[in-house]
């Protein structure tokens, strides 16, 4: 299997600023431990570009998307909330990101590449369609989708996102589409951020029935997210067939990490990761593009990442 490695140093120039947990550290650890584990010679390193604009207003309000701009080159430092730090070529930034993930999910749709993982920052999908929510501006994982099925043609696309935070960004730009199902595993809505993704979430209009939410407890570990891996987001993905997935890989559902309550080990990301594979074997031909979200103890972070992008490799 080929997997391409998306990564770009101008991902570190995002400056949140001292003591932000979306740090440039984060990526950082990242290719240190992919190299340590002699990952990395064996990865696609392919070149990218800045998305588009007009393919980021596919999802976003226009005015949104110009503010986030004009935020940045007055040298604010924040849009909207403390928490979506930002500095002066933030929105660059994220437009390259979101280059990054188009390109990836073009390349595997070309048969380029079998499948591919996103170092990328900001994260995503927590952005809204008109605001920043939760240290992201745009909604990588979200346009990636979109471009999926109005550029190539596709007729259902998947994103399982095991963030330890629900993705409310993700959710809100696609439920009303029946051509993408989105599943999100996180802690449960009264416990942590963004207080979203309750079980009776379930998609609106002609996207009913599309969205999965499965909120989980405090403390949940492997054996919780296997069962819910077993009982609820492989029979979901099953019935729907998807011709792509998408992941929105966060690795703050880890024991370690100090922004959450769960419990998982590195071995659960690693048996969640593989559980996807499967699925993408089975229905998608084996196309997958993951997207870097949360993970915010770096440790934890870069063993999360380690054992996910092996995964991917040996597919």
């Amino acid at each position: 299997m080929t997997t391409a490695f998306f990564y770009d140093d101008r991902f570190l120039e995002h400056d949140t600023g001292r003591g932000h947990p979306e740090r440039p550290d984060r990526l950082r650890a990242i290719l240190l431990a992919l190299a340590h584990e002699e990952l990395m010679k064996d990865l696609k390193r392919p070149s990218f570009e800045k998305a588009d604009l007009e393919l980021i207003k596919a999802l976003h309000k226009p005015e949104y998307v110009e503010r986030c701009f004009d935020e940045c080159r007055k040298g604010a430092s924040y849009i909207d909330t403390p928490d979506s730090a930002i500095c002066a070529d933030s929105a660059d930034i994220a437009q390259l990101a979101v280059g990054a993930v188009l390109r990836a999910v073009d390349m595997v749709m070309a048969g380029e590449v079998d499948n591919a993982f996103c170092a990328v920052r900001p994260p995503g999908h927590h952005a809204e369609a008109d605001k920043s929510m939760g240290f992201c501006l745009f909604g990588n994982v979200a346009l990636a989708a979109h471009h999926l099925t109005k550029v190539h043609g596709l007729e259902r696309v998947a994103i399982v996102d095991f963030d330890v935070h629900h993705g409310n960004g993700t959710q809100h730009l696609l439920e009303y589409r029946p051509d993408i199902l989105f599943i999100s595993l996180h802690q449960e809505p009264l416990t942590l951020y963004p207080n979203t993704g309750y079980c009776n979430e379930y998609g609106k209009g002609a996207g009913l029935g599309f969205t999965l939410n499965v909120p989980l407890p405090p403390d949940s570990g492997d054996i919780e997210y296997q069962d819910a891996f077993n009982n609820q987001v492989i029979p979901k993905l099953d019935e729907f067939k998807p011709q792509f997935l998408l992941i929105s890989a966060g690795f703050d559902a880890a024991e370690e990490d100090p922004l959450a309550e769960m419990t998982v080990t590195t071995e659960g990301f690693d048996w969640m990761s593989r559980c996807l594979v499967d699925v993408a074997r089975c229905h998608c031909e084996g196309r997958v593009v993951s997207v870097l979200e949360g993970g915010y103890d770096l440790d934890a972070l870069s063993r999360g990442v380690v054992a996910h992008v092996a995964a991917l490799m040996q597919a």
